[in-house]
Formats: C-alpha cells, sequence, structure tokens
C-alpha cells in the first residue's frame, strides 16, 4: 500500500516553513475577520483552525492554506446582522448563524460529489490574471497603514480617501521596522535559501522591535483553550427561520467555492501542479462544517496563505495542514509569543508578496494580446481591487464568453472555419503518408482544429502530456487554427516550454496570421520555437525530419 504523500518524508522542512510562516501571517487576519463578522475574534481563530486542519487534509489542492477571507466574512458580517434583527442579540442568533454555516459546509461537499467544480477549468486566462493582480493591490494597499503604525479602512477605497490621516499621523518607528523587515525579506536569500525570508524577518523585526521597546501596534491578546460543540446551540433554531438559514447557507457555499477554486488555479499557475477540482470542494465542506460546529466563521482557499505557503516552500498538504496546526497551538499557549508580533512588521511580509501575486506577464503582454483579452483582465483587475471579488470574476467570465462568441461569428462571416480544438484527431492525415507509419514512435503529431481559446486549454495541455512521451520531436498542426487568444497563448507556451526542458523539438506547420502575430508579441517566437522550426507546409516540415532523425 502506497504512503500518503502527506506521511512522506520528502520535503519535511519546507512544508514545516510553509506551515509556519503561513499559519502566522493568518494569525491577525483569522482574528481580525472574527471582528469584522461581528463574532468577535475566537470565532475567526476557531474557523481557521477547523478550514485550515481539515481542508487541508481532504482537499485536493496540495498547497492551500484555507481559512477566514475576506468575501466570506462580508456574507458572514450580514448573516449575523440579520439574525440579530430577527431574535434580538447575537446569543439568541447564534443558533440561525452556525446552523447557516453547518448548511453551507453540508452544501459544498454535495457539489463536490456532483462535479460542480468541473465547470471552473473554463475560467479564462484574463479572468485569473486580474483576479491574481487585483488580489495582489489589495493586499498592498490595505497594508499601507499597518506599515505606518496605523488602523487600516476595511476597503481600498476607503484606504485612498483616509491617507491625508496616513500623512499627519503615521509612526516613524513602525516605517522604520517595517522597511527593516522588507530589507530582511529580500536581502536574506542571498545569505542563504535553507531558511524562508519570511519567517527570519518576521523573528529579526520582532526581536528588535521588543527589545527596543518600540512603541508600536502589536497583535496583542490571544484568545486561548478548547472550543466547545455548539450541537445544542444549533439544534436550538425555530422553523420560521429556515428561510434565512437556506438563503445565506447557499450564498457562502457558492461564495467559498468559487474562492476557494480560483485560489487552487493560482497554486496551480505557481507550483504547475493541477489540484482535484471536486476534491477540493468536499475537504473545504468538511472544514467548514466542523469549524460551524465549534463556532468558527466560515472560510475558503486563502490566496494570502496560498502563496504565503508556497514561497516559503511548502509543497504538500501537510503544509496546510501545518498552517491549521500552529493556529491551534497559539489558542492553547503560544498566545503569549505570538502577541508581541507587531502589525508593521506584518505588514512589511505581505507587501511584497503583494508584489508577488501581481500577473507581472499578463500586464506586460496587456498591449500585445487580443483587445478583447486586454479589456476583460483591466476589467477585472479593477473590480476585483475596488469592488467585489466575485462579481469582478462572474463578469469577467460572461464578458469573455460574450466576446469569443462575437469572434466566432466575425470568423464564421469571413469564412473561416471555427471548429472544435478539442477535436485533437490522432489519426494521421493524408499528406502525412508514410512518414507517420515509419516514424510514429519518434514524432508526435497533433492535428489542431479550430480556434484555440479558453474554454479547451486545459482538455489541450493535457492530451499533449498524455501523449508526449519518449518521442524526439513534435508538430503542431496549425493549418486550421484561425484564431488563438491570451489563455491558449500562455497554454502553448507551458506546453512548449516542459517540451523543450525535455529536449523535445517543437516546429509549427501552417501558422495563420493572427496565431503568428500573437506567438511573435509574447516572444514564444522565436524564444522558445525559432524561425527554423516554422514551415508553411507539412511536406516541408517532415522532408526536415527525415534528414534530422536519419543523421
Amino acid at each position: 500500500m502506497k504512503t500518503p504523500k502527506f506521511l512522506q518524508l520528502n520535503n519535511l522542512k519546507g512544508d514545516i516553513m510553509g506551515g509556519l510562516v503561513a499559519g502566522v501571517v493568518a494569525l491577525p487576519l483569522a482574528l481580525a475577520f472574527g471582528v469584522q463578522s461581528g463574532m468577535g475574534a475566537t470565532a475567526g481563530l476557531y474557523g481557521a483552525i477547523a478550514i485550515g486542519i481539515f481542508a487541508a487534509a481532504f482537499g485536493g489542492t496540495e498547497t492551500q492554506a484555507s481559512g477566514p477571507t475576506g468575501p466570506m466574512t462580508v456574507v458572514s458580517a450580514a448573516l449575523v446582522a440579520g439574525a440579530i434583527e430577527v431574535t434580538g442579540s447575537l446569543e439568541a442568533g447564534m443558533g440561525i448563524i452556525l446552523a447557516s454555516f453547518l448548511l453551507a459546509g453540508l452544501l459544498q461537499i454535495v457539489f463536490g460529489f456532483l462535479n460542480i467544480a468541473g465547470y471552473v477549468k473554463y475560467f479564462p486566462y484574463p479572468v485569473i490574471s486580474g483576479f491574481m493582480s487585483g488580489v495582489g493591490l489589495i493586499i498592498i494597499i490595505l497594508q499601507i497603514f499597518p506599515f505606518a503604525g496605523l488602523d487600516s479602512p476595511k476597503s481600498t477605497v476607503k484606504v485612498i480617501k483616509d491617507m491625508p490621516r496616513l500623512l499627519e499621523e503615521y509612526n516613524l518607528q513602525a516605517m522604520l521596522l517595517g522597511a527593516i523587515t522588507v530589507v530582511v525579506y529580500f536581502i536574506w536569500p542571498k545569505v542563504t535559501k535553507a531558511i524562508p525570508s519570511a519567517l527570519v524577518a518576521l523573528i529579526v523585526a520582532t526581536l528588535i522591535g521588543y527589545f527596543f521597546n518600540m512603541d508600536i501596534p502589536v497583535i496583542g491578546d490571544i484568545p486561548s483553550g478548547l472550543p466547545a460543540l455548539q450541537i445544542g446551540t444549533i439544534m436550538s433554531i425555530e422553523s420560521s427561520s429556515y428561510t434565512l438559514i437556506i438563503e445565506y447557507a447557499f450564498v457562502l457555499a457558492i461564495l467559498g467555492s468559487i474562492d476557494s477554486l480560483l485560489t487552487a488555479v493560482i497554486a496551480d499557475n505557481m507550483t504547475k501542479t493541477k489540484h482535484n477540482s471536486n476534491r477540493e470542494l468536499i475537504g473545504q465542506g468538511i472544514g467548514n462544517t466542523i469549524g460551524a460546529l465549534i463556532g468558527g466563521i466560515p472560510g475558503a482557499g486563502a490566496t494570502k496563505g496560498t502563496v504565503v505557503n508556497i514561497n516559503a516552500g511548502g509543497r504538500t498538504r501537510r503544509s496546510g495542514m501545518l498552517h491549521g496546526t500552529f493556529l491551534l497551538a497559539v489558542l492553547l499557549g503560544l498566545g503569549s509569543l505570538a502577541s508581541h508580533i507587531p502589525l508593521c512588521v506584518l505588514a512589511g511580509l505581505l507587501i511584497p508578496i503583494g508584489f508577488k501575486i501581481i500577473d507581472v506577464k499578463g500586464l506586460k503582454h496587456l498591449l500585445k494580446v487580443p483587445k478583447s483579452d486586454a479589456v476583460v483582465m483591466v476589467i477585472v483587475l479593477l473590480m476585483t481591487t475596488f469592488g467585489s471579488l466575485i462579481q469582478a470574476v462572474g463578469i469577467g467570465v460572461a464578458l469573455a464568453c460574450l466576446l469569443f462568441m462575437k469572434k466566432s461569428g466575425d470568423m464564421s462571416e469571413r469564412g473561416l472555419e471555427v471548429g472544435n480544438v478539442s477535436d485533437l484527431d490522432e489519426t494521421p492525415w493524408e499528406d502525412e503518408g508514410e512518414f507517420y507509419k515509419t516514424y510514429k514512435d519518434k514524432v508526435l503529431i497533433k492535428r489542431l482544429y479550430g480556434p484555440l481559446f479558453f474554454g479547451f486549454t486545459s482538455y489541450f495541455k493535457d492530451q499533449v502530456k498524455k501523449h508526449a512521451i519518449d518521442v524526439d520531436a513534435v508538430i503542431f498542426r496549425m493549418d486550421r487554427v484561425p484564431y488563438i487568444d491570451q489563455s491558449g497563448i500562455y497554454t502553448l507556451e507551458d506546453i512548449i516550454f516542459d517540451l523543450r526542458s525535455r529536449d523535445i523539438e517543437v516546429m509549427f506547420v501552417g501558422l495563420q496570421d493572427q496565431p503568428r502575430d500573437m506567438l511573435e508579441a509574447v516572444d514564444v517566437v522565436p524564444d522558445l520555437v525559432p524561425e527554423e522550426d516554422i514551415f508553411a507546409t507539412i511536406y516541408d516540415c517532415l522532408d526536415y525530419l527525415k534528414l534530422r532523425l536519419s543523421s
């Protein structure tokens, strides 16, 4: 019987560091989200522990760090307000609140078994890119005030409006300590990469602040003690509250699922892995269900924690479980140590991480990719940063679909083929003749038909990976590909980079004008595929390969 990956000792140090740093970063967020929800800091910590441990253990993303998130907390706060309005107090409405959280977790488990998660793979690259960059900007903007030793407004818009206060009330000691954190974060990797720079920066800056007795805000007192089961509270609800419970449970379940799967895609992009979407929803549902039973607020895959975990070395689900376990340790007795961590130090860690999340490649190619993709990316980025994260993604996907349908319609009017690129025909075309029979074990020919766009990039990548084993060359027949969008461009780039890393030569045949212009704009041609490996006809390509393979 194969040992589960999280029980293997491979990358143990990286997972410990990743989990520890992610846990430290998650601690103040959990407390803050608990307060924001209206249930108190303890509820935030309980939720972070439950979903942190169990979503990692049972989820489908190896490096996911889960916990309370902004979008989930906003909905939770609305539910708390509604329950108080109905019952008259938080204590009286606690049954409604926790029952909603519990049902939301159960619904996520159902979503996983029903394969609802399968539809997320259709998210276009511009939407993911805009979302990632928007999240990065949010992190940076919201850490400006803590970096200066001040309480931060709760939204990016309010931060911008409140800038005059920053200029008048900034804490010079906090800014100095935050700057030290940033410097150590960037300088330490030049000394050694054995210990994550985020952890070193955290310890060094915290010790400086403590021993020099700096007058700066710190995390402060941490609640302690194991939580009690809230089954009795949940079972005490009245039937008149069922509608409210079901309504908010569905909203939380859908929002948490989208939030988690988006973060899982981000984790995939960073680690070059592939998550199990259905299992991820089941794991998230289990975490939220247990969280509700102990009085915690619900959460989802946390982009900040996941990125921190990966950057610090986390590579297996063990890192996410350790992230939740660290929070449990804080609850049980390490709060006195964590309570001395200055908030400006955490800001000094999060600001560089925010810059890392921003999709520099996507922004750099903004003027080179199809205009429709650029428009979608900018809209999602702005809406994510200054509006609603989930609405940004929803509108982005809808707009991308509409623009693609328009592009398909335009191609049809011009008489171009708009078939399904997923028809990756494995049957040799007539013009490949005897070559295929002779060299089929050495050369893989992928025959594409129709536009290469976001709807089929995941399938396309899987198919190439599946068949490109022990071959010397791969030919992409692009004769019947009239259009390629940003998702298709970067998918091809990833595929070619992987093939080249395995010393497999890549060739294009029959590149049409639009695909060639896009590949040249982002330097796939000639950086990854030189001009001499691009052929107008399959005959030219096969003649070249015959000489190469026979030599």
